[in-house]
């Protein structure tokens, strides 16, 4: 397949193949902040890859992008294995694959208006021959994300954050791609502000196509936006499957333990329904446990959960997780104890 073939209705559009990132540390171990991941991301779906701060997922989405060059593994996309593209093959590939970041104002160049910037790939992949078509385009964009077209003069700091957010997400569809990475786009906004971004993320889903890797670690916007979860603890995947079967019957435990930690609206509930603490901090990345790399956290690790590294295996229709005892021991964990009322 050709980097501008068409990709069909259900189609992979970038595929990860056991993928591995590895920093290197002088005098040391090296840091696998990706350490072994395999996903596929589909034509027109939303795949939220979630986890918490140094689980490896946005070193895993600038993999993707070739942002950071991979340590071993493959990276396709759109069919074709671009892991040892040279950097003028890759001018393509981001036209392909775009990135929204987590801070706008960061990923924004302060010296360049809003219409210089949303311009940017317009003019690095040729898509507009003239200055006037560009200018045009740019208009079309800005208000595709619901901002005036008059905005393209101003800087970035005479915009709020979430404007500046917009301006981002206008920028990644210049290109047209076929995939947009979604690194945390929510993560710096007021609560208000990250309602109408995820609304705005949905609709430009349905009217343009869009496909998103939607990174994040906040649980309750993946659900909201996501086809499909992937888990990720210590840079691998732990369990995977749409967000009825991951948030409403876990099978691995540290996916039960994050969602345990999302507050629930109702009091009464929130009152009696058993949260999961875990112990310890997360192990360094330098030197993950052996066996299962969840075990020295989990409240029903095993001693033979040390010596097995346990795979993603299925234990539902389209979920899988990386448990020698998955399902068993989320519902041991979720049991209550003597006194505490039902859990959730």
């Amino acid at each position: 397949m050709t980097a501008d073939a068409a990709i069909g209705p259900g189609e992979t559009v970038a595929e990860l193949a056991d993928l591995k990132v590895w920093f290197p540390v002088p005098g040391g171990a090296p840091v696998r902040a990706v350490d072994g991941v395999s996903l596929r991301v589909r034509r027109g779906e939303t795949l939220g890859l979630v986890g918490e701060s140094g689980s490896g997922k946005s070193t895993t989405g600038l993999a993707l992008l070739r942002l950071v060059d991979p340590t071993a593994g493959v990276v396709r996309v759109d069919g074709q294995d671009v892991t040892r593209w040279s950097r003028r093959r890759l001018r393509g590939l981001r036209r392909r694959v775009a990135m929204v970041f987590q801070d706008p104002q960061a990923s924004l160049d302060p010296r360049r208006t809003i219409g210089a910037s949303v311009a940017e790939p317009l003019v690095v992949h040729r898509l507009a021959d003239t200055a006037a078509a560009r200018r045009r385009r740019v208009a079309e964009l800005l208000e595709m994300v619901g901002l005036r077209a008059d905005l393209a003069d101003r800087h970035p700091h005479e915009l709020s954050g979430g404007q500046r957010q917009r301006v981002g997400i206008a920028r990644a569809l210049a290109g047209e791609p076929d995939l947009i990475v979604l690194d945390e786009p929510i993560a710096s906004l007021d609560l208000s502000v990250q309602a109408q971004i995820m609304n705005l993320l949905r609709g430009l889903q349905r009217d343009l196509g869009l496909t998103y890797l939607f990174i994040a670690h906040d649980l309750a916007a993946v659900e909201h936006l996501s086809d499909r979860v992937a888990v990720m603890y210590l840079g691998r995947i732990v369990e995977t499957g749409t967000p009825e079967q991951l948030y409403g019957e876990p099978a691995h435990p540290y996916t039960a333990a994050l969602l345990s930690a999302i507050p629930v609206a109702d009091p009464r509930v929130e009152r009696h329904r058993r949260r999961i603490i875990l112990s310890g901090d997360v192990p360094s990345p330098a030197d993950p446990p052996s066996g299962c790399r969840f075990r020295t956290r989990c409240p029903q690790a095993r001693p033979d959960c040390a010596e097995v590294d346990p795979a993603l295996v299925e234990v539902a229709a389209g979920q899988r997780a990386a448990c020698r005892y998955a399902g068993e021991a989320v519902r041991a964990m979720r049991a209550p104890t003597a006194g505490e009322g039902p859990g959730r």
